[in-house]
This record gives C-alpha cells, sequence and structure tokens, in this order.
C-alpha cells in the first residue's frame, strides 16, 4: 500500500481580490425592491427582473433614481484609483483609454459600473468610480497591461476600495 501525500495546496494564478467575493452590501443599494419595472431618472437603465439593465423604458414605469447615479449626485465614490510615477505621465492617453474601455465594457452589462470623474494630481491621476468592482478591474488591468506596483485597501464597513498603482 502507497503512502498517503499530503493534499496539495489549491493554487489559483494571477493576483485575485479575495476580499470583494464576501457578500457585502453598498450602503446605496436599496434595502427594499422597487416596483417593476422603474427607471432611473437620471441615466436612463430600467430596473425590471430584480436588477438595473439597459433596456428601452416601458410606458408604465415608475421613476427611481439608480445607485450610481446617487453616488455621482451626492460625490460619494465607491471606488479610488490613484496613478502615479513618471510612466503615467508619459502614457496618460494609453491608461485613460484602457480605463474608459473597461468601464465601457463593464457599463453595458452593469449600469451600475461607472467612472465617475478623472482628474490629474500632482505625480499622475486619479480615478473615481461609483462601484469597487470597476475600481479593481482598472487596477488589475494596469497589473496587467503595464506591470508596476499594485496596492489595495478595502473598507468593508464603507464598501470602499481604494487602488493604488505606481510605474
Amino acid at each position: 500500500m502507497k503512502p498517503k501525500q499530503p493534499a496539495a495546496p489549491a493554487f489559483r494564478p494571477g493576483q485575485h481580490f479575495e476580499v470583494l467575493d464576501e457578500p457585502v452590501t453598498d450602503p446605496y443599494q436599496l434595502r427594499e425592491k422597487l416596483v417593476e419595472p422603474s427607471v432611473c431618472r437620471d441615466c436612463g437603465a430600467v430596473y425590471q427582473q430584480g436588477r438595473w439593465q439597459w433596456t428601452a423604458a416601458p410606458e408604465n414605469a415608475h421613476h427611481a433614481r439608480c445607485a450610481a447615479c446617487r453616488r455621482i449626485k451626492e460625490d460619494l465614490p465607491a471606488g479610488y484609483v490613484s496613478l502615479g510615477g513618471a510612466f503615467v505621465q508619459s502614457h496618460r492617453d494609453e491608461i485613460l483609454s484602457l480605463a474608459r474601455h473597461l468601464e465601457t465594457r463593464e457599463k453595458s452589462e452593469h449600469p451600475l459600473q461607472r467612472i465617475m470623474a478623472i482628474t490629474d494630481q500632482d505625480d499622475g491621476l486619479l480615478i473615481t468610480t461609483t462601484d469597487v468592482h470597476l475600481a479593481s478591474g482598472i487596477g488589475r488591468a494596469l497589473q496587467s497591461a503595464y506591470k508596476g506596483e499594485l496596492d489595495f485597501h478595502y473598507n468593508k464597513d464603507e464598501y470602499l476600495l481604494r487602488m493604488e498603482w505606481r510605474r
């Protein structure tokens, strides 16, 4: 009889932010279900079948404001992506194109994932988002495309993610 070998530890290639896998509630998400269908009075997203979607608003739709539009109106981002270093200054257009492309792709499926603002800082850029997952995606996309150093801090109680990428 062969001796039993210990089980190999689970291996997942790449960087994975497990903290974002936990079920956490965005304080901007409504606590009760909306009357269906409802349409966001600001962006036109439609709430039906239990989620916000980009579809044509039915004539009998109720009016509400989605969580992303509420965050934008109150200027309270869920995600901050700080970009710094000489590389950011010399490749600004490429980096912004990557971030905007990712936003377009994500927003087409998930209307609540949007870039709120892109502002210049002394050493780079600051991108604010309406959702932690978009901020995480931007940080990981930059890390994958350009390497550099990526660090993050996630505050579960405030549903807030701060990503910092430098190169």
